[in-house]
């Protein structure tokens, strides 16, 4: 259980520490885009809940099901992630307007990435169980370093120091 909760507590991190960096771009907001980040969070919220069923179930019957709901639940994440970006960034709508082209693109392209891998990862489950996880676990990893280091390079931070 405490590894579980290690695992969910990680997870979430690379999370935050994405969204987080998401704002070095993301300058304004409106309500369509607060209920979209809110959406975002009820996934993210939800983390602990499927990672606590594969712990629990990691060895029996049910750790199809269980992997299935943890893989889905990373899937539903990532296409979260993206619309909450894609509504911001189209058209520039909630940039700030030093917000680095290139940059804003790498995201977008990066982002699009993460629906596609969490369905290969979704669909690894009906064929090997440590196989889907170990796919989310490498892409939980991916995203630790690519996004916080790759796509966001040096920009300013939105918050004095």
């Amino acid at each position: 259980m405490f590894l579980a909760y290690l695992t969910s507590f990680a997870t979430i991190l690379v999370m935050w520490v994405n969204h987080h960096k998401l704002f070095t771009h993301i300058r304004r907001t409106n309500d369509a885009f607060l209920f979209l980040n809110g959406l975002l969070l009820l996934f993210v919220t939800f983390v602990p809940f499927p990672t606590a069923l594969v712990s629990e179930h990691l060895r029996d019957s049910q750790a199809r099901t269980a992997a299935a709901i943890y893989s889905g639940t990373y899937e539903a994440i990532a296409i979260a992630f993206n619309v909450l970006w894609g509504y911001a960034a189209s058209g520039r709508r909630l940039l700030g307007a030093r917000a680095n082209l290139a940059q804003v693109q790498a995201i977008t392209r990066q982002y699009r990435m993460g629906p596609v891998l969490y369905a290969v990862a979704f669909a690894l489950v009906f064929v090997s169980v440590p196989a889907s996880l170990t796919m989310c676990a490498l892409l939980a990893l991916f995203w630790a370093f690519t996004g916080s280091l790759a796509v966001f390079q040096k920009e300013p931070s939105p918050f004095p120091r």
